[in-house]
């Protein structure tokens, strides 16, 4: 485990390669952040029928770049009823989990060769070595073991830096905000770390580099047929995107920046860098969790190796396309979608997502168990699974419909104790 030119003996060499590493990676992501600034600008605007940025730089591009200029010489205000350190500290625990939780995704490598043991699933060897000043390493700032519980980590640390925000501005509507930020973020939490579980279930490994080169082992196309996103059975994947968009606080779920509740959210009080701290972290952790989508559940910078490039600039190629569609999708997101009522937004979390969550890897634990020799349901272990699969599937229709019946009927309660009468929707519709 971790990266090859850190199993022996550690030298300067070393030390400077992991720095050197780091740098690039952060002044990549840095702009990464600004194109991807521009290119939601522009999508909006098309979408919406609108032109979008066009002045600054061709085509618009260096409008961020002007945007942040502006920002950064204009006057730092900081309220007289703040807690000034807790004020001050509050955007850099928002801004510094974004790129570390960026530091642990492969981004390039040749993954087309992989080998996978057949009676583990896990891979044979750890394709994607790349070789820089005659040393073996990982196109990623650190493999770390733990890669995937290091990303819950510095996600739920994230949300330290918007409730603090919110407390410390000594303002009513900032800390009204980072109270919904928290509740949102404790609601989502779950559903994302249950689909997570589900990856690591059929990958036997938290990490990412481990997590790609299991989906690259043995299938066609860059190990299409191994995905992630094709083996857990596509809800895993449906529900860490939604539950991911949650926890970026984007459209539908900007409930955090609901403007015309709240005044502009946990970060009213702030100006200048501050705020640009905030607003660089939010497109930040959109760009890192696209990244983590494509390497959870797309095979990361897995793909064919068509010749021409080198190997390892194909998995560039592949990975920077995979994450420039979801990059998109979120865009699609904010241009198209309402935002939900707050009650809307918890019951999605805690009455739909989690459970459904649950119940698929109940499932897929079921039918990784029926694979091994020790059901005897039937004469062999397709018939195994297959039982496993009814059994399971009927299970959670039984449980979603005596969930929805419980949740209908505590509703009817409540409203019955309020004096009020529940409607279903269709009375409304006829009348009407």
């Amino acid at each position: 485990m971790g990266d090859p030119y850190l199993q022996n003996e550690v030298d300067i060499g070393d030390v400077g390669l992991a720095v050197g590493k780091a740098v690039v990676a952060f002044t990549v992501l840095l702009v990464a952040v600004m194109l991807m600034v521009w290119f939601e600008r522009k999508v909006v605007s098309r979408l919406q029928n609108r032109i979008g940025p066009n002045v600054a730089g061709p085509f618009g591009l260096l409008q961020t770049l002007a945007d942040g200029l502006k920002l950064f010489f204009k006057e730092d205000i900081i309220p007289t009823n703040s807690d000034r350190f807790v004020f001050k500290l509050a955007p850099y625990l928002s801004l510094v989990p974004a790129f570390l939780t960026f530091a642990v995704i492969p981004v390039a490598g040749d993954f087309s060769g992989g080998q996978v043991d057949a009676a583990t699933g896990l891979p044979l060897e750890r394709p994607g070595t790349v070789t820089i000043f005659g040393r073996e390493t990982f196109v990623q700032v650190a493999d770390v073991p733990v890669g995937i519980l290091f990303f819950l980590a510095m996600s739920s640390l994230a949300v330290y830096g918007i409730m603090l925000a919110g407390w410390s501005s000594g303002s009513k509507y900032p800390l009204l905000a980072s109270v919904r930020a928290s509740a949102q973020a404790i609601s989502y939490e779950a559903a994302l770390g249950l689909s997570l579980a589900a990856v690591l279930l059929v990958s036997g490994s938290l990490s990412t580099i481990d997590i790609v080169n299991t989906q690259a082992a043995g299938g066609g196309f860059g190990g299409f047929t191994r995905w992630n996103f094709i083996v857990t059975g596509f809800v895993p994947f449906i529900v860490f995107v939604i539950a991911g968009t949650a926890e970026l606080n984007r459209p539908p779920f900007d409930l955090v920046e609901a403007e015309q509740e709240i005044v502009g959210g946990f970060h009213t009080e702030y100006s200048s860098i501050r705020f640009a701290m905030f607003f660089l972290a939010e497109f930040m952790n959109t760009v890192t969790m696209g990244a983590l989508i494509v390497t959870l559940f797309f095979g990361g910078p897995a793909g064919p190796n068509l010749g021409i490039l080198p190997g390892w600039l194909w998995g560039f190629v592949w990975f920077f396309s995979k994450l420039l569609f979801f990059l998109f999708m979120f865009v699609w997101f904010r241009a198209t979608l309402p935002r939900l009522r707050y009650d809307q937004l918890m019951n999605l979390g805690w009455k739909l997502l989690i459970p459904i969550s649950l119940g698929w890897l109940l499932l897929l634990a079921g039918i990784r168990f029926a694979r091994t020799d020790e059901l005897d349901f039937a004469d062999s272990a397709i018939g195994n699974t297959a039982i496993v699969m009814l059994v399971g599937v009927a299970g959670l229709m039984v449980g979603g419909l005596l969930l929805s019946m419980a949740a209908r009927a505590a509703r009817t309660d409540r409203l019955e104790n309020e004096g009020l009468v529940a409607v279903p929707t269709r009375v409304l519709v006829e009348e009407e």
